[in-house]
C-alpha cells in the first residue's frame, strides 16, 4: 500500500513523470498545477458542501504546490547556475574590492583615493 501511495503521489507531483514535464517553461507548469489543484479544491469543497472546506483546500494546495515549485526551481538553478548562490566575492565590502574610495573634501567636490593592494582593511587589520 505504501508503495502505491507513493507511487500515484509520484506521477502526478513529479515533474519529470507527469504529462506536463513536456512543458520546458517551470513557470507555466507551475500555474497549470495551481489551477489544477483549485479546481481539485472546487471539486471537494462541493462534495462536502462547505465553503470552509473549500478555503482551507485551497490554502494548502497552493502551499504545497508552491513549497513543490520553489524547491524544484533552485535545485535547477543551482544544477544549471551556480553561481547565483555566490552573494559576496570576497572578505571586503563593495567599495574596498573597486580598489579606492571616494570622499568629498572641504568645497565639495569628490576625490577618488587608490588603496594599497596589500592593505586588507577593516577595523581588525
Amino acid at each position: 500500500m505504501k508503495e502505491f501511495v507513493y507511487n500515484a503521489w509520484t506521477v502526478v507531483m513529479d515533474d519529470k513523470r507527469n504529462p506536463l514535464s513536456n512543458i520546458p517553461d517551470l513557470q507555466v507548469r507551475h500555474v497549470i498545477m495551481q489551477v489544477l489543484a483549485w479546481m481539485w479544491c472546487i471539486v471537494f469543497s462541493m462534495y462536502l458542501g462547505s465553503i470552509t472546506a473549500f478555503g482551507i483546500s485551497a490554502i494548502g494546495h497552493v502551499l504545497l504546490i508552491g513549497a513543490i515549485v520553489v524547491t524544484v526551481g533552485t535545485f535547477e538553478t543551482a544544477k544549471r547556475n551556480p553561481g547565483v548562490f555566490r552573494f559576496k566575492k570576497g572578505y571586503h565590502t563593495y567599495g574596498r574590492q573597486r580598489g579606492y574610495v571616494i570622499y568629498h573634501d572641504e568645497q565639495g567636490n569628490p576625490k577618488k583615493v587608490e588603496l594599497d593592494p596589500k592593505d586588507p582593511g577593516g577595523e581588525h587589520a
